[in-house]
């Protein structure tokens, strides 16, 4: 078996998907996608149409290997966001060659459905109850939202009196019903994130999410010394390399990585596994398509330390264009008691509905993300 296209779509509301077919007729499926940097994601596939063309789809591990170290330059958002989506792809396509879902060619799943968490609130937090509410009706019990907009890096006791009011009016709307995830977002700098991190202890969140930028992971380890509350860490970090200090410096209880940016399968497994032996809990990054919520449950069946999975049905970024909608009806997403069963299908498990996306690329995407000001005219963290 052979490689013998390699095709991509540009799909709203920010995905890109790719399509690897092969000479046999069998195709997989994956999500190369970098958020706001679609055309550079297209752009760095069609490189790539050079290493894979004509190369056994079969070689997961030798074709990712290639990629990574057959040239000077390594990692980073990119390279890895588009190794993500040809690791993803492989993978389906062996599934579907051996008749397996994916978790099975990886020694067979530890679970059959994993706990699921959505984002509400928007990139600014707002309505933050109404949404815990009707996640909670829909029969959610954990919850993850922007507890800010732009912080300074030494801010004022009033907007941090602000973020606190705000969050304790969640807490007292749905008590110990619901768990909640706050997510700094990498907006609040390590000065400021020293204060609202001990006054926010008493709200007992479940873990908080990205306390200061993914770089300064020295800052973040000192933050987890300070603090009883789970720190989380990893959405851009792009390699298990990257994830070493992490690790060696117990800056995080959670590692966070994303399956469409640092590596695909092949590497959120790598990462999965050396969490584990550091006792510290996966939850893997997934506000995008469904190609990659299909790659982080095959990551979340073979994993021991996966407790919890983040999903994007019905958030903001998702509307007119959710992820079901480029699904097969048979083999769409659904949430049973804040549960999402693992796929036990062929490959990812899923069937792409080919004329949904290609129709939907017909139409395109040009996201990108906001630029925000502080109100003395510098850029701000979004």
């Amino acid at each position: 078996m052979k490689i013998s296209a390699l095709r991509t779509f540009m799909v709203p509301p920010r995905w890109v998907f790719l399509k690897i077919e092969t000479d046999e007729g069998l195709a997989g499926w994956g999500e190369p996608v970098l958020e706001g940097h679609g055309e550079t994601m297209v752009a760095a596939i069609k490189v790539l149409e050079d290493l894979l063309l004509g190369a056994d789809p079969m070689r997961i591990t030798d074709i990712w290997q290639t990629i990574y170290r057959g040239g000077a330059y390594r990692g980073g958002p990119v390279l890895m966001s588009a190794i993500s989506g040809v690791d993803m792809a492989l993978w389906d396509i062996k599934g579907k060659a051996y008749g397996q879902p994916v978790h099975q060619l990886l020694g067979g799943p530890v679970r059959d459905k994993i706990r699921t968490y959505r984002w509400t609130g928007g990139d600014r937090p707002r309505d933050l109850i109404q949404g815990v509410l009707e996640l909670r009706a829909a029969g959610f019990d954990a919850v993850k939202f922007n507890v800010c907009e732009e912080m300074q890096i030494v801010d004022s006791h009033a907007k941090i009196d602000a973020v606190l009011g705000r969050l304790q009016d969640i807490r007292d709307a749905v008590g110990n019903t619901m768990d909640l995830a706050f997510d700094f977002h990498g907006r609040v700098h390590y000065p400021t994130a020293k204060v609202l991190l001990a006054e926010i202890e008493p709200l007992r969140p479940l873990f908080v999410e990205d306390p200061v930028a993914a770089q300064n992971i020295d800052a973040a380890a000192a933050l987890a010394r300070t603090t009883s509350v789970p720190l989380a860490l990893g959405e851009r970090l792009h390699s298990r390399g990257e994830f070493k200090q992490v690790f060696a410096t117990r800056a995080a209880a959670v590692v966070n990585p994303d399956t469409a940016h640092v590596g695909g399968i092949s590497e959120m497994i790598r990462i999965g596994h050396l969490a584990e032996i550091h006792d510290v809990a996966l939850a893997p990054h997934c506000p995008l398509g469904p190609v990659a919520l299909a790659a982080c449950l095959q990551v979340d069946a073979v994993c021991h330390n996966a407790f919890i999975q983040e999903q994007s049905l019905g958030i903001h970024y998702n509307q007119g264009d959710d992820l079901n909608d480029c699904l097969a009806p048979q083999s769409r997403f659904v949430v049973e008691d804040g549960f999402l069963a693992v796929p036990r299908g062929p490959g990812l498990g899923i069937e792409v509905d080919e004329d949904a996306v290609a129709e939907r690329a017909a139409r395109g995407h040009r996201w990108r993300p906001p630029v925000w000001r502080h109100p003395d005219g510098s850029v701000a963290e979004w």
